[in-house]
């Protein structure tokens, strides 16, 4: 467990893939624990210590995570949270084609199979995305998400469907290597596994990320999104904080990262 950040109120850490943040069915030890137990000994606390989990990220992902020290900064958070007064950037890299396949940009409206009109996301390598370039404009992507709760999956569609929920994200490419580019991804709504879901429906998903398209998994399990900088008001001083979380320490990550 790495602290990032942390003051009275709040404390900020950069979450490993494959730690689950809040406690599940695979009664795995969270992250939530871990802190506890990190802040009962710093502190010596005699009793039961106070964490609130205000925000989650999918456990093969890895980045910032803010929790609540105290009540007062989790009922503010709360609110924060649900109002989108809190600013989350995420890191992703997708494959790319070799040439001459890549070209133009990707969009929001083009769905491959119209059999069901779903936006299919089977796809393994990033096809539209420009090349030769580093930091584009940024692009809005709009879908509606169903979400599938036994297969713990969600599915994007171009148009609404019953029970779908609307979903906007913008990205834009940062840079690019041979075979991967690395994207700058703001979510501007909340949605289950919704950068996943949405760059999968554009034939672009995130390297190692099976569930969505991607032809192999990651050595360690993971998907190479990260969860990089958090921005928002203080619940309780009113200062800015802004707070990003380390690159990965992996050889593709950094190489793509040193050219931002």
């Amino acid at each position: 467990m790495q602290v990032i950040y942390e003051d009275n109120h709040i404390i900020i850490v950069n979450k490993q893939s494959g730690e689950i943040v809040q406690g599940d069915k695979t009664g795995d030890r969270p992250l939530s624990d871990m802190i506890k137990d990190y802040l009962k000994e710093k502190y010596h606390k005699p009793g039961a210590v106070f964490l609130g989990v205000v925000h989650r990220l999918d456990r093969p992902v890895s980045g910032v995570v803010v929790f609540a020290k105290t009540s007062k900064a989790l009922t503010r958070l709360n609110k924060m949270f649900a109002e989108g007064e809190v600013h989350k950037t995420y890191w992703a890299i997708s494959p790319l084609l070799p040439s001459p396949h890549r070209g133009g940009t990707p969009s929001a409206s083009r769905t491959e199979d119209r059999r069901d009109a779903r936006t299919t996301t089977d796809r393994s390598a990033c096809r539209l995305l420009p090349e030769g370039r580093k930091n584009g404009q940024w692009q809005t992507l709009e879908h509606w998400l169903v979400r599938n709760e036994k297969q713990n999956k969600s599915y994007a569609y171009d148009h609404e469907v019953p029970k779908a929920k609307k979903a906007m994200l913008r990205y834009r490419m940062l840079t690019q290597g041979d075979h991967y580019a690395l994207l700058e991804v703001q979510l501007m709504t909340g949605r289950h596994h919704q950068i996943r879901c949405q760059l999968a429906a554009i034939g672009c998903p995130i390297k190692g990320d099976l569930k969505y398209g991607a032809r192999r998994s990651n050595p360690d399990g993971s998907i190479s999104l990260l969860a990089r900088r958090v921005e928002f008001v203080h619940p309780v001083s009113k200062e800015p904080i802004c707070i990003e979380a380390p690159v990965p320490d992996d050889a593709l990550w950094q190489s793509l990262a040193k050219n931002v």
